[in-house]
């Protein structure tokens, strides 16, 4: 990355939006979610033209955990579907993470050449924007995060009932923690994000709730 590059670098703003568990069935990663944490999620929606539905939990007015799955009713798409679930398989567990930009355009000049292309995407009254890959897998295996522009003026944890779920920590281990610590600095607030090194990637969310600590992974 060049010295201009990282100049501008610091000027980007981007957002904890929302974590992804993904789960061979929407019925068993809900049941995953709902065990660890002790909380019911709220209905999602389809994604028609990527084959997916989800279902989501408030994590406060600007943060959210989704549940994705392949949809069973729905036509496969002409592309691998987002967050590699053409290849999920075992139990459900928290795969990416999305941050939230207010230029989706430049971020994706200034993060890694591997974020993706911007998709516009929809479900209900809900649009955004969002840069996916062209194999569906987020860079890093996930330890770097989707990113994502919403069109729409409501964003979904703003209507989502409040269980008061709260995210302390976003520990995401990998086997080069250099790669994403250097492409996301000044890019993102690092204070509830903490990137380690590690022999296998894997995102583990500390979460609180009221007084009791949860995690999930």
């Amino acid at each position: 990355m060049s010295q201009g590059r990282d100049q501008d670098r610091k000027g980007a703003r981007l957002e904890l939006d929302h974590l992804v568990v993904a789960a061979g069935s929407l019925d068993e990663g809900v049941a995953h979610v709902e065990a660890a944490l002790g909380v019911t999620m709220s209905p999602g929606g389809r994604h028609d033209f990527m084959g997916t539905h989800n279902a989501l939990l408030s994590l406060g007015p600007s943060a959210y955990l989704e549940v994705i799955a392949i949809d069973p009713q729905a036509d496969a798409p002409p592309r691998p579907r987002w967050f590699g679930l053409d290849g999920v398989s075992g139990p459900p567990r928290l795969t990416n993470w999305v941050c939230r930009s207010g230029d989706l355009e430049r971020d994706i000049q200034l993060a890694p050449d591997w974020c993706g292309e911007i998709v516009d995407a929809a479900r209900g009254g809900l649009r955004w924007r969002m840069a996916v890959p062209d194999a569906g897998q987020y860079p890093l295996d996930g330890a770097f995060p989707g990113l994502i522009s919403w069109v729409s003026e409501r964003h979904p944890a703003a209507v989502l009932p409040d269980r008061g779920v709260r995210l302390e920590m976003l520990e995401i281990c990998c086997p080069d923690a250099a790669v994403p610590q250097s492409a996301l600095a000044g890019m993102l607030d690092m204070d509830k994000i903490r990137v380690v090194q590690g022999e296998v990637t894997q995102l583990t969310a500390t979460l609180r709730m009221g007084d009791e600590v949860l995690c999930l992974s």
